[in-house]
């Protein structure tokens, strides 16, 4: 089967997502967050296939956000398995906190989610090649997991 997702990162995108149905269009979408402004650094990902709950929402939601600047990114999985939101393991940011921006918004992420561009790439089509299941390309942690000073 294939799958398609719904990508929101910018206000426009409030009423009509991107829609990401290939690997190609999910490198696209990542390429546009790199080159866009860093206040729009992180998309949030919905599968179109999957099943709504009970009460008519979602139960999944990734997001992919990158650091053009520093050449990295960080990633954020909420599924029905879970019983907590997950993010990417990996290297430990130089700097003291992590925040990217969702249409403006702060995004805060632990120190130690920042993973490469590449990770970010593969985990991303990962996730709509399995229609929306979490990527097993990166290692995950609790997102309230943090690394001490």
């Amino acid at each position: 089967m294939t799958y398609s997702a719904e990508a929101f990162y910018t206000g426009a995108h409030r009423d009509a997502p991107v829609i990401i149905e290939t690997p190609e269009q999910m490198d696209a979408l990542i390429d546009d967050l790199l080159a866009g402004d860093f206040s729009n650094s992180v998309a949030t990902l919905y599968l179109r296939e999957r099943p709504k709950n009970a009460a008519g929402f979602v139960d999944h939601e990734f997001l992919i956000a990158v650091n053009a600047g520093d050449g990295v990114g960080s990633l954020s999985y909420d599924g029905p398995d879970e019983t907590d939101t997950l993010v990417s393991k990996g290297a430990v940011s130089q700097h003291e906190e992590i925040h990217y921006y969702y249409v403006g918004n702060d995004r805060e992420f632990p120190r130690d989610s920042l993973i490469s561009l590449d990770a970010v790439r593969q985990a991303a089509k990962e996730f709509l090649a399995t229609g929306g299941q979490k990527p097993t390309a990166v290692e995950w942690q609790p997102a309230g997991y943090s690394v001490e000073s």
